[in-house]
């Protein structure tokens, strides 16, 4: 599955980025007929709730699933996330 990260006024670390595309692989294992992943990661200006937010969209055949989720950090984001595409992803392939 091809993984596009676009980091947004901040140059994303090695570390992060083999760190997304480890998590988003797993994902390949439920999504069979996925096309693709685009993941945006930004700052916020909150402090408070975490400033840092992941906007992962999973390409697929009849529409693609955005999910957008915001922690302290990324990692978390990606984690928090990731989860939730796989329950979207569970939903879609019940109807």
């Amino acid at each position: 599955m091809n993984v596009q990260i676009q980091s947004v006024k901040f140059d994303a670390s090695k570390q992060l980025i083999e760190f997304i595309e480890k998590k988003l692989a797993k994902l390949e294992r439920v999504a069979e007929q996925a096309t693709g992943v685009d993941v945006v990661l930004k700052l916020e200006k909150d402090d408070q709730a975490g400033n840092k937010v992941a906007v992962i969209t999973l390409r697929m055949p009849g529409g693609d699933i955005r999910v957008e989720e915001q922690a302290r950090t990324f990692e978390e984001a990606i984690d928090n996330a990731k989860d939730v595409l796989k329950r979207q992803i569970e939903r879609r392939k019940d109807k």
